[in-house]
């Protein structure tokens, strides 16, 4: 099932299509759509990036492997988390907001703990 540039297949991969821009060119293009000049279609980014290198920061193998152990295990926790992957909790608390402003995760208030959803485990990566 596609909606809004996000996609639901078999199990826990969900597809996120992230794009790849220049900033002034992500600009022009907000700016136009914010004009009603232009409307993106469905199966457009939701996401962009202004180059590789800060995709690949962001979407590391290590990364990558964090999204899957978070849309496999469901923690309930950024604690839980840290103690499932063994990463450190103050890295990891960086690593997922980070991911969450550029709404690849979803980090989820409940009472006193913060509760990460993967949004995605997989992505198609279009180059404008």
């Amino acid at each position: 099932m596609k909606t809004e540039g996000f996609a639901k297949t078999e199990g826990f991969a969900k597809s996120i299509v992230i794009g790849i821009m220049p900033q002034e060119q992500i600009r022009k293009r907000v700016l136009a759509i914010a004009r009603g000049e232009y409307r993106p279609g469905p199966g457009e980014p939701k996401i962009w990036f202004t180059s590789m290198k800060s995709l690949a920061e962001v979407l590391s193998d290590d990364n990558r492997a964090l999204l899957r152990v978070i849309a496999e295990t469901e923690p309930p926790s950024i604690s839980a988390l840290a103690e499932a992957t063994g990463r450190k909790p103050g890295n990891l608390s960086r690593t997922l907001k980070t991911m969450s402003n550029y709404g690849i995760v979803d980090l989820m208030r409940e009472r006193n703990l913060v509760r990460p959803v993967a949004k995605a485990t997989e992505f198609r990566i279009v180059a404008a």
